[in-house]
């Protein structure tokens, strides 16, 4: 019996391969959908090429792995490490597979930094979305988005992080929000400030009762909103604001305002004289993140923003703020 009846949506020679690769990333606690959609258009592409044999050439891979006409570098980067990790996986296995080098496609510019809003313009945003009217489409716009806003920069959250909580994931009563599923396929406990957790207490005594399975914010339809609506939404406020904008991508974005509220979180407690080496397991645990080299990254923000705090908090603990650029 052939390979290509083993392989569900892979049909190539090495389609039976990739499904298992995948199933291991996932069951490694890797959410692995976007890398997942870049091999099956992979696997197409290999169909096309009539690979017979169980192994991937230099010169096949090569030819899918060029850059296409306006594929932005981090598309093309994307690719890239999904058939590196692939191949690698191949060799591993005992098959004979090419692993593009490291340094094969452009660099990813490293000089992007994010734009954290001030506290003044923190505040305004606030007073904007507060002000923002219904509309015939999204007639509860104007209860969901200032609440939507305030978790985005009051406790960090990614956006969809957010959008994603159920009406189950927010214990109003204890004061916690449960994100589950987040980017490293985890969950979390994240305990917002108590005039927050105030806030959406009125929220949610306005929204009435609700499935437990009912998403916090619904959308107009009852699913989640978008992360593009919220990212027009949030274009609009920075033009009341009178805050420029440098493009799409190029920010402020949204996701800088999880970047605002940690360079701020840090920032405070490097003004009440805080052992930051305590402190930043607690932040990355709240936030996040997988280690605490995404968090120490923000210490390079403190720096360049306040370069006297650096140079007090390095010789009270020991240049607890690493050395290059932020990221």
């Amino acid at each position: 019996m052939s390979t290509r009846e083993f392989t569900g949506h892979y049909y190539s020679s090495v389609g039976s391969l990739l499904e298992r690769f995948i199933q291991e990333k996932k069951a490694c606690g890797y959410r692995y959908d976007e890398a997942a959609r870049v091999l099956l258009r992979f696997d197409r592409f290999l169909c096309d090429e009539a690979l017979e044999n169980c192994e991937l050439p230099r010169s096949v891979s090569r030819k899918w792995l060029a850059k296409q006409p306006h594929e932005s570098v981090s598309t093309h980067r994307n690719r890239i490490g999904a058939v590196r990790q692939f191949a690698i996986y191949l060799c591993r296995s005992g098959y004979p597979a090419y692993v593009p080098e490291r340094s094969f496609g452009a660099r990813r510019a490293n000089s992007f930094s994010p734009r954290i809003l001030t506290h003044d313009e923190i505040r305004r945003l606030f007073e904007a979305v507060d002000e923002i009217a219904p509309t015939a489409k999204a007639p509860l716009r104007h209860i969901i988005m200032p609440e939507v806003f305030r978790l985005l920069y009051g406790c960090g959250m990614r956006v969809g992080e957010v959008l994603r909580l159920r009406v189950i994931d927010v214990d109003l009563d204890r004061g916690i929000l449960t994100v589950r599923d987040a980017k490293f396929g985890k969950d979390r406990l994240v305990p917002p400030a108590l005039t927050l957790v105030q806030r959406l207490r009125t929220y949610a005594a306005f929204m009435g009762n609700r499935p437990s399975d009912g998403y916090f914010f619904p959308s107009p339809s009852g699913g989640p909103w978008s992360p593009e609506a919220v990212y027009e939404m949030y274009r609009e406020l920075l033009m009341r604001c009178e805050i420029t904008h440098a493009g799409r991508g190029k920010g402020p974005r949204v996701h800088d305002l999880r970047h605002a509220f940690a360079t701020h979180t840090l920032l405070r407690w490097c003004r009440q004289g805080a052992d930051l080496d305590a402190k930043l397991p607690v932040l990355a645990t709240y936030m996040g993140h997988r280690s605490l080299a995404g968090t120490q990254r923000y210490l390079h923000l403190i720096a360049e923003l306040l370069p006297e705090i650096a140079m007090r908090t390095n010789a009270a603990f020991g240049n607890v703020i690493p050395r290059g650029s932020a990221s």
